[in-house]
């Protein structure tokens, strides 16, 4: 069974570039990927994955803004790195969806190659 997909990586840090990156879901790796426990919000087609310590860590401006473009209300800020990837069949996981890339491409004035 495949665990390596295409994700968007947002980190909270402006200083550090969005990117596409080669990620493994296995939860170990997300962990890694989120510096700590993992949650997750989820859409029609994709998910997103954070670290479950929220405010102990700084605020992501972009992924909130990117969330939002994208159609979902968030009550609450993100913290931390935002990793984005598809809904894939049967609830697996699935490179992040195309046109989240571009949404990201756009709101953020960056050329990202998958």
């Amino acid at each position: 069974m495949n665990t390596t997909y295409n994700a968007l990586i947002v980190p909270a840090h402006l200083t550090q570039p969005v990117r596409i990156e080669t990620v493994d879901t296995v939860m170990a790796a997300l962990q890694k990927l989120v510096a700590g426990n993992v949650e997750s919000i989820t859409s029609r087609d994709w998910h997103v994955y954070l670290n479950d310590a929220g405010p102990r860590l700084p605020q992501n401006a972009r992924a909130e803004v990117l969330i939002r473009e994208a159609g979902v209300f968030l009550d609450d800020t993100l913290n931390g790195t935002a990793v984005f990837l598809g809904n894939g069949r049967r609830g697996d996981e699935s490179d992040a969806p195309r046109h989240l890339i571009r949404l990201a491409e756009q709101l953020f004035d960056v050329p990202l190659a998958a």
